[in-house]
């Protein structure tokens, strides 16, 4: 398992698809996983810090784990299988539940929760980035501090 870091969200074109994009702590290697625009948004706005007036999924799910008394340990990207990637969350109490790798990195942001992928799935699906392309990441960085989550509701038919 390798530690993840997310280096934010940001829209594909021209399919208008959003990725969320990861990359590895101790090393180069990107992990780009395609996404709806809910959970675009949802990541996004916890990359931010916004606090919405009412609170949506992924905050409820946050508020109902203090509630319980109960913390998430781990967010584990588990695998990928014709084009779909799986997590799992991983909680104090040793209880293990699948879910997407969107809702999962949203709720692991909300959390301070660390995210980890197996190695064979960043193998799979990673791809590095050598120093000359920093600048393009640094782009794509610059990039994420000026979209806001409206973008993500836009769809074109």
């Amino acid at each position: 398992m390798k530690h993840m870091e997310v280096v934010g969200v940001r829209v594909e074109m021209p399919s208008n698809q959003p990725i969320v994009l990861l990359k590895e702590s101790e090393g180069d290697r990107y992990l780009p996983i395609w996404i709806g625009g809910v959970e675009a948004t949802a990541i996004a706005l916890a990359q931010q810090g916004v606090a919405p007036a009412r609170p949506l999924t992924h905050d409820l799910f946050r508020d109902v784990l203090d509630a319980l008394d109960t913390g998430l340990e781990t967010v584990n990207i588990t695998g990928l299988s014709d084009g779909i990637f799986y997590a799992e969350l991983v909680f104090s109490n040793g209880v293990e539940v699948s879910a997407r790798p969107s809702d999962s990195i949203a709720l692991a942001l909300r959390t301070g929760t660390p995210i980890y992928a197996h190695e064979d799935v960043i193998e799979e699906a990673g791809m590095p980035i050598p120093d000359e392309q920093e600048d393009q990441v640094e782009a794509f960085r610059e990039f994420l501090d000026n979209i806001s989550p409206e973008d993500f509701g836009r769809r074109s038919t």
